[in-house]
């Protein structure tokens, strides 16, 4: 269906992009990373590395990752720890708990495991950075 409407998957992965990196970021990721040092001691500890190890992860998956993904930098990179923290939520975290508690984390893993398959789309910083790359090649 070339010609139809090319841009329509890429305005798709933008908005998937944008939607799941803009509410993880602001749902999750710019309250503990503003609380860092008062949360990073108490936070839980799913698979052994101690808190302050755990929390600097989720950090790093929730707020960094997730204006990565807003951006479309790095995108399948960035994806990897949101998918990681994803499946360590719902499956080690909340192993025990009803499925009402798995579901958050397996809210934001869906997008970000989509998106470590088809990359960023068009509209991306990602794909601005390839067509400069391949300019100057």
């Amino acid at each position: 269906m070339k010609g139809v409407n090319d841009a329509a998957p890429s305005i798709g992965l933008l908005a998937l992009r944008v939607g799941t990196g803009g509410l993880l970021l602001y749902a999750h990721g710019l309250g503990k990373f503003m609380n860092f040092s008062s949360k990073a001691a108490t936070f839980a500890d799913p698979i052994g590395l101690g808190p302050t190890v755990s929390f600097t992860l989720v950090v790093l998956a929730e707020f960094f990752c997730s204006i990565a993904l807003i951006l479309g930098l790095a995108t399948r990179f960035a994806a990897i720890p949101i998918v990681i923290f994803g499946l360590v939520a719902a499956l080690v975290q909340h192993a025990a708990d009803p499925f009402s508690k798995k579901e958050l984390a397996l809210l934001y893993l869906v997008p970000a495991l989509t998106l470590l398959f088809t990359g960023a789309g068009r509209y991306s910083l990602d794909a601005l950075i390839g067509s400069i790359w391949k300019r100057n090649s």
